[in-house]
């Protein structure tokens, strides 16, 4: 595993990829318009209010293909974590379907029939591209998971930091069945989610398993049983992104910052991670904040900067 030293970690830091953490709050960049996705038809994007001030929903709504990942939808995507990725107002994001027993079903097999093998792998980097852009989100992201996640469906749901699913969603990385293997990102964020041996064997007999069972494995943080409304996980996923809207907004994103490096690598070198991680948390206002609503015994009021 590589090792980093401390002044390398503070150099990087300043660098850009740093940036895509904590810029949102140290340096916030040119915001992409709201406007380049009110119109959207495939991925809605809200920002709830009231006692969900704070969280952003990402919903996939295309129902007469269960959500199936086509160009159209992955450039709404693409549109959705764009406009997120540097809102400083934001602590939370939840990635949901509005699509009832559909999480998302993965590639859209119509589209890719007509591909030329030209044309095919082009558009999965596109697609690895875009659950990149998932993870690479400097706050925390939750997956509420109520239905069918399969193939990329399964893989844009690992690339959240928290995954929650109803009891009876089926998921699973099943591409091997049409002879190809998993191609955005499944057979690396699978394999550090649940360890390689068993990867490999879900991967391998193209297996689908149930929220239950996807628990069991670590898969998924929560499993919960569904409701008659079919949003027994998002409703999960609104519970849990309240537990984390009170805490530091710089805080989490130089924790998820801290977590997602240092797991890369050794642990002296995580170590140095999590110390680049803390330098940048130390001169902000949140942070004094903290401590004068502690001395003065009553709930701190962050702003993320």
């Amino acid at each position: 595993m590589a090792t980093f030293t401390l002044n390398r970690l503070h150099s990087l830091c300043r660098t850009a990829h740093c940036r895509a953490f904590f810029g949102g709050f140290i340096q916030r960049a040119q915001l992409s318009t709201l406007e380049s996705v009110r119109n959207n038809e495939q991925c809605k994007l809200e920002f709830l209010g009231g006692d969900n001030n704070g969280i952003a929903v990402i919903s996939m709504n295309r129902p007469e293909a269960r959500n199936a990942l086509g160009k159209q939808f992955l450039r709404e995507f693409s549109e959705c974590t764009n406009v997120v990725k540097f809102d400083k107002t934001l602590r939370v994001v939840i990635l949901r379907s509005l699509v009832k027993g559909v999480f998302c079903a993965g590639a859209d097999l119509k589209e890719r029939a007509k591909m030329t093998n030209e044309e095919t792998g082009p558009f999965v980097a596109g697609l690895r591209a875009s659950v990149s852009e998932v993870a690479n989100l400097p706050m925390p992201v939750i997956a509420a998971i109520d239905g069918f996640a399969l193939g990329g469906g399964l893989e844009v749901a690992l690339a959240c930091d928290i995954r929650i699913a109803s009891d009876d969603a089926k998921m699973g990385l099943v591409e091997t069945r049409l002879a190809i293997i998993p191609g955005g990102g499944g057979t690396q964020r699978l394999a550090r989610a649940i360890g390689p041996a068993k990867a490999k064997e879900l991967i391998f007999a193209a297996r689908v398993f149930t929220g239950k069972e996807a628990e069991d494995m670590g898969v998924v943080n929560h499993s919960v049983e569904q409701n008659t409304e079919g949003d027994a996980a998002y409703q999960r996923a609104l519970k849990l992104g309240q537990e984390i809207l009170p805490q530091g907004p710089v805080a989490l994103r130089a924790a998820k910052f801290a977590i997602n490096r240092g797991s890369e690598v050794d642990i002296a070198s995580g170590l140095s991670f999590e110390e680049a991680g803390y330098s940048q948390v130390i001169p902000t206002k949140d942070r004094r904040e903290a401590m004068q609503a502690w001395l003065e015994k009553r709930k701190p009021v962050y702003h993320g900067y």
